[in-house]
């Protein structure tokens, strides 16, 4: 009779966990799901305000991005995919007073449009904090409170369990376009993944296309992040080929294109050059090949100052720190009709993210 009851005890142990985790990898197959592509987004802000600003040919402009790590990437911070420890802002206090800051120096600028990815409207890692109205929240009574605004979702996570510690949870995050000129129609397109198990890592991803009515034509700003946690970041570069050839024909049109983010690649084709060698080597960050721009007339804008060259992201393992793996992956992409006067890193000590604001001036020809 003990023996059987020892069996049963046995074979509870062994099998409630084996259940618990069925059922969690069914969770997780069910509650995945893709955007539809082509998906009209809502264009909010500047209703009413007067007078609407249009683009015009041979001024002067300037475009920043900024991927701000969901408000949680101080300088000392490191998150768990990345070799770290860390998957959650460390208090909805500290990541308020984050995007406080985050506002501030975007604010301080003195741009014309703002790219800003890896915004969370509702989740775990996030403390369930709207950073999207955060950031609004903080622009006000700045240059940037009645500017136009377009909220493009990238991902819809269900809840990831790692690290069992204190998992990453359920996440909703996106991509926010800012202008001073009037926004009149926006998109999101789908962009293609992985279909292996590294799509649970992934999740969705888009760019998000806002057209801008200026002299007859129009002003088409992207703004895009690209894939990260994949095998071997050739989903980056068709990605990529999908969005330059929605360039290249906005291009033909007669339009200007301009686009900004991240773009989870190396930018420069070896940071090292000017950064120095990382005390480890990584590979989740490989240089564009150059026949992902064949036949398309839109050029790569990695922005450097050879003089004083300061990289765009950091590794997050760890606390930032001297032979930490830095690069830049963070710039833009433009039609042959914009010139391109600089385009540099801000230097902002990884203080907020583990990206660095990075800005382009231009002027359309």
């Amino acid at each position: 009779m003990k023996k059987k009851r020892g069996l049963k005890i046995a074979l509870c142990v062994i099998l409630v966990p084996v259940l618990l985790l069925a059922g969690y990898v069914a969770y997780v197959l069910l509650a995945y799901d893709r955007l539809p592509d082509n998906l009209p987004l809502e264009i909010m802000g500047n209703a009413g305000s007067e007078p609407v600003r249009w683009p015009e040919s041979g001024a002067p402009y300037r475009l920043v991005s900024w991927n701000i790590g969901f408000g949680a990437y101080e300088s000392d911070f490191g998150f768990f995919l990345d070799g770290g420890t860390e998957s959650r802002a460390r208090s909805r206090e500290r990541l308020e007073a984050n995007l406080a800051r985050i506002g501030a120096l975007l604010a301080a600028q003195d741009a014309d449009l703002l790219l800003v990815q890896e915004i969370d409207i509702d989740g775990t890692r996030s403390h369930h904090v709207n950073e999207l109205k955060a950031l609004l929240d903080s622009f006000e009574g700045t240059a940037l409170e009645n500017w136009w605004q377009v909220f493009a979702q990238n991902y819809d996570s269900p809840y990831l369990i790692l690290p069992l510690t204190q998992p990453h949870g359920a996440n909703r995050a996106g991509l926010g376009t800012f202008s001073s000129f009037r926004i009149a129609s926006a998109l999101r397109r789908s962009l293609p993944i992985e279909t292996g198990l590294t799509k649970f890592l992934d999740l969705d991803r888009c760019y998000s296309v806002c057209r801008i009515p200026a002299e007859g034509k129009e002003l088409i700003l992207y703004n895009l992040h690209l894939s990260a946690y994949t095998s071997d970041g050739t989903i980056a570069d068709e990605q990529l080929r999908l969005l330059l050839a929605d360039m290249q024909g906005e291009y033909e049109a007669g339009n200007w294109c301009v686009a900004g983010g991240d773009f989870n690649k190396d930018l420069l084709g070896d940071s090292s050059v000017y950064f120095g060698a990382s005390d480890i080597e990584y590979t989740w960050a490989q240089p564009i090949p150059a026949e992902v721009f064949d036949g398309v007339d839109i050029a790569l804008v990695a922005p450097l100052d050879e003089a004083d060259p300061v990289p765009s992201c950091r590794n997050a393992d760890g606390p930032y720190h001297e032979g930490q793996y830095v690069l830049t992956v963070d710039g833009f992409l433009v039609s042959p009709n914009v010139e391109v006067r600089e385009a540099r890193v801000v230097d902002a000590g990884f203080q907020y993210s583990d990206h660095n604001p990075v800005y382009m001036d231009f002027t359309l020809q």
